[in-house]
């Protein structure tokens, strides 16, 4: 098996908390403890003749805005080669913990603004991360009519900037039929290490190397 990602590449990896996995900040090369460590270290060490890098700049609470705002900093300045978002469920979330939604035009627009910097400044790789939930606790279900048209917006954008695909809603609601969904999300959006697991064997089946 041969990985699209190629030698001595530098893979920057972008989100919201479930990406951040309690990094520390003050760590440039700090990965955290989710499926973005795990991901470097399954791939590094069935690669480690490529000798590729891999960076962690996902920050906990993060909307496709907040991306926009900092994306000259922790994703241009950087020069990755390959740059693998996710994000999406905050945005949902904060319609219904803070009375702040944001219409999925906004959301479309943020996030193809950050994909458009990328390949016209970078002409690097894109790796499109599904947002995903799950039902529990109950209150979840009704998130879905938020959630569902950010998703489609996802794959659209995909489409546009002919990026790879990780499917992580359809695989989450996949995973929920062979255990429950607590097992996988405890709080519908959270992963245990087994729901990190799934992201991490997910991102790296898309590119090649699982």
């Amino acid at each position: 098996m041969i990985p699209l990602i190629g030698d001595n590449a530098l893979v920057l990896l972008q989100g919201d908390s479930i990406t951040d996995g309690g990094r520390d900040y003050t760590q440039g090369n700090d990965l955290g403890t989710g499926y973005a460590m795990l991901v470097a270290a399954w791939f590094s060490a069935a690669y480690p003749e490529k000798r590729v890098c891999f960076l962690n700049r996902g920050i906990s609470g993060n909307c496709a805005r907040d991306l926009r705002a900092r994306w000259q900093r922790d994703c241009l300045d950087l020069r990755p080669d390959w740059v693998s978002i996710l994000v999406g469920v905050n945005d949902t979330w904060r319609r219904y913990d803070s009375d702040d939604p944001t219409p999925v035009e906004a959301f479309e627009r943020d996030y193809r603004a950050i994909l458009a910097a990328v390949h016209d400044r970078l002409k690097a790789r894109l790796i499109l991360c599904e947002p995903f939930l799950l039902p529990v606790p109950d209150d979840r279900i009704s998130w879905r009519e938020d959630l569902d048209p950010k998703i489609a917006a996802v794959r659209r954008l995909t489409r546009e900037f002919e990026a790879i695909y990780v499917p992580l809603d359809g695989i989450f609601a996949s995973a929920a039929a062979r255990r429950e969904p607590v097992f996988w999300l405890p709080d519908g959006v959270h992963p245990t290490p087994a729901g990190h697991a799934l992201i991490a064997q997910a991102w790296l089946r898309a590119v090649g190397a699982l």
